[in-house]
């Protein structure tokens, strides 16, 4: 009878008297993974945009500044040496806009000096070290994006080539501009004034290297317009739809700037900054259209714009070829070109 009821233990269902019911068969721990409805979803990865991102403590920020800061200043003194050796050209470079105003106005085409180490600091210092700072601006530029940098997605740093060489590339050009058209013409306008009634210009060599300063750099800073407002597009703080829609108010800032800027009161050289900036604000705007038409998806017809410049281009030429064959004009390599 006793085996008996042992084989019918064994025989019942678990959870009813019997043996088996009494004993419980200890349960393994589940692979990680799987549940009780079949395998659980595989854990989100991390972020692929995040790989490559430095972690620093506010210690290591604080060197990683200093580095960059170090590099950036080596870049500057190996380009201030650089440009010693060239110090007599330099100032006859930057004097030549002086010199060719005091000419065309009917004046001694000479700068003074009314203080003996006046010489020394404008040829041998500053002159130089502005030049430096043109030559050196694409080496500052990177130990810029090199120092911000390591906070970005890896997608973000792609950005760098075109950040170092936009920026700098902006920032000469807007130099260029200052000297070769918007000093120039404003110098030799400031000059005119009192031609007539005898009073003759004297300038010292202090005096003009400062506005040929405030006016570069001033200039220089202000070309910088389109990659301000493609970096505030790229981070969303503004759309090239608002930019259109406050126009009139970007304008209106434009001019106040350009006010500040100009190292003149008069409204010539009020225009020749503003106008400059007004079509780098619109340059920009463009190349925000460009970033958001990325961001979306989409192709910007290109076609069809070189399409349009191409025929902007051939009428002016063949309005150009009008004017020269038909009314005895001629071609020349300053303003206004066509001349009689």
């Amino acid at each position: 009878m006793e085996s008996e009821d042992r084989q019918q233990g064994v025989n019942t269902p678990e959870g009813e008297s019997g043996v088996s019911g009494t004993e419980e068969t200890p349960s393994l721990p589940e692979p990680a993974g799987t549940g009780a409805s079949g395998p659980l979803p595989p854990a989100p990865a991390e972020d692929d945009e995040e790989d490559g991102m430095l972690r620093m403590s506010f210690l290591e920020h604080l060197e990683e500044l200093r580095s960059r800061i170090f590099w950036a200043l080596a870049g500057l003194g190996i380009s201030f040496a650089l440009c010693l050796v060239f110090a007599n050209q330099i100032w006859k470079f930057v004097s030549a806009p002086a010199i060719d105003a005091l000419k065309n106005t009917g004046a001694q085409p000479n700068l003074v000096f009314i203080k003996p180490t006046e010489a020394f600091s404008i040829i041998w210092v500053k002159a130089p070290m502005l030049a430096a700072l043109f030559l050196a601006a694409p080496w500052i530029l990177y130990q810029v994006w090199a120092f911000i940098a390591p906070g970005l997605y890896k997608r973000e740093r792609r950005w760098a080539g075109p950040f170092v060489v936009c920026t700098a590339g902006l920032f000469i050009l807007g130099g260029a501009f200052a000297y070769f058209v918007a000093f120039r013409f404003g110098l030799e306008f400031l000059l005119s004034i009192g031609r007539d009634i005898n009073v003759a210009p004297m300038i010292t060599a202090t005096e003009y290297f400062d506005l040929f300063v405030n006016a570069t750099l001033g200039i220089g800073l202000v070309f910088e317009l389109p990659v301000l407002l493609f970096f505030l597009t790229l981070l969303r703080i503004v759309s090239p739809s608002f930019l259109l829609r406050n126009t009139r108010y970007a304008i209106l800032l434009i001019v106040i700037v350009a006010a500040v800027v100009t190292p003149t009161p008069d409204i010539f050289n009020l225009m020749l900054f503003a106008l400059p900036m007004c079509m780098l604000f619109f340059v920009g705007v463009f190349a925000s259209y460009l970033l958001v038409l990325r961001r979306e998806g989409q192709s910007f017809p290109w076609r069809k714009i070189v399409y349009v410049i191409a025929a902007m281009i051939l009428f002016a030429a063949v309005t150009a070829g009008v004017f020269v064959l038909r009314f005895g004009y001629h071609w020349v390599w300053k303003w206004p070109f066509l001349v009689k």
